[in-house]
């Protein structure tokens, strides 16, 4: 199909020059990082009908509600206000509006996390998460009603997932399989201990949070080379097993070694 041409004099709003080329894939993250006109990378996420332009840093649309980074450093500052001119943050609360306008600021923080993810931006990808977990707490401490204080941290488990992903990530990038495998156990934690407060123990194996991440561990486990005392663990057990003893015992020697000077 013939490429359109458009006059370099013609000045449009239509995005369809920027589309051309860049089909929109259901049921995928179709994400890009593109230099701004401005001179900053910017994501850009497609979507259905058009795409989706993030800042890298800052509030995704590039906001600053009322002189501040987000929304939600406005609410923390005048929480700090509150509390500097009462002694406490007794009295302080989130009405509906503010709720609102929290969970949407939110929601822009989570399609960001979700292309920096695919892009493998975990720095930012833990910034993001972070930021979101710190919503929620926000929220949780201070909503009056306890169904707005759910209609945030039902997403917790989630964002713990993709944040414990990006710690992981990070770590396997660097060959470091053991924080990796300590990133995702502590994220199962975190989980087990937040769905406690609302499900029965025995529903947590259920959580599909769970479950992508205790895979995850499995096929690290899986894959990543053994360390030397596992190595001659391993090598030990199966002289064992075959009964070669004399083996047995100089691996059992070489292990006693290695346990020394590492102590």
């Amino acid at each position: 199909m013939e490429r359109r041409r458009y006059p370099r004099y013609m000045i449009s709003k239509d995005i369809t020059p920027i589309l051309e080329g860049w089909e929109y894939v259901p049921n995928d993250i179709n994400v890009r990082r593109i230099h701004g006109l401005d001179g900053r990378d910017k994501v850009q996420l497609r979507i259905d009908l058009g795409l989706m332009q993030m800042e890298l840093d800052g509030r995704p649309d590039g906001q600053r509600p009322h002189g501040k980074e987000s929304l939600l450093d406005y609410f923390e500052a005048l929480l700090r206000e509150h509390i500097e001119r009462y002694g406490s943050d007794d009295q302080f609360s989130l009405n509906s509006d503010d709720l609102v306008e929290l969970q949407r600021e939110g929601i822009q923080y989570y399609h960001r996390y979700i292309s920096l993810l695919h892009l493998g931006d975990y720095p930012r990808v833990i910034r993001d998460t972070e930021r979101n977990l710190r919503l929620f707490d926000f929220v949780r401490r201070y909503a009056e009603d306890e169904e707005d204080k759910w209609s945030f941290d039902q997403y917790r488990p989630y964002v713990l997932m993709i944040r414990a992903r990006a710690k992981g990530m990070l770590a396997l990038e660097r060959k470091e399989y053991t924080q990796a495998l300590e990133a995702i156990r502590e994220a199962i934690e975190e989980i087990e201990d937040f769905l406690r407060e609302y499900v029965e123990e025995d529903s947590l194996e259920e959580n599909n949070e769970i479950q992508v991440l205790r895979e995850w561990a499995e096929q690290i486990e899986r894959e990543r080379p053994l360390t030397p005392r596992e190595r001659l663990s391993r090598a030990l057990e199966e002289a064992v097993r075959r009964e070669e003893y004399e083996k047995a015992a100089k691996l059992r020697d070489q292990l006693r070694r290695l346990n020394a000077r590492e102590n």
